[in-house]
């Protein structure tokens, strides 16, 4: 069965609760209301995964709202599955992965990043994750020393 994880669903209303926050603190959006209700029964029913076929409509459509929000492929432009690797170093998706994205459904491919962010080896989760945090601490250390340079006489 292609699925939504919980934590797929659990996004999915974070987003609409940034999205259309409750004006009164108590009303919800029609959308949010159709996660929360497969949110609750997946809970209740100690499940991890909603078909992703079965969805009300309501729900699939705030489900779908989000999903156009996440990047559509982990790839980084690194394909170690076009020098023969089973398994790509710079994404961590498998060959067959890769070749049938294209065609997987939300569902499938929200399951492949699943796994992939489970994993977090392929270097999509190490050596540039950990460039990123060297830029981003380098960016603030220059902005810092600038501000000192403008406070002084």
């Amino acid at each position: 069965m292609a699925g939504i994880h919980i934590t797929d669903i659990e996004a999915a209303i974070n987003h609409w609760r940034a999205k259309r926050p409750s004006a009164d603190g108590v009303t919800l959006p029609r959308e949010l209301r159709a996660l929360a209700e497969v949110y609750a029964l997946m809970v209740f029913h100690r499940e991890d995964l909603a078909d992703e076929f079965s969805l009300p409509v309501a729900a699939a459509e705030a489900f779908q709202d989000w999903y156009a929000s996440t990047p559509d492929t982990p790839c980084i432009a690194i394909c170690s599955t076009s020098q023969g690797d089973e398994m790509c170093k710079g994404c961590g998706r498998t060959f067959e992965e890769v070749q049938l994205w294209p065609e997987m459904t939300a569902g499938e491919k929200r399951l492949v990043w699943r796994r992939i962010t489970m994993e977090g080896t392929s270097w999509r989760f190490n050596k540039y994750a950990e460039r990123a945090a060297e830029d981003r601490q380098q960016a603030r250390a220059a902005a810092q020393a600038q501000a000192l340079l403008d406070l002084t006489p």
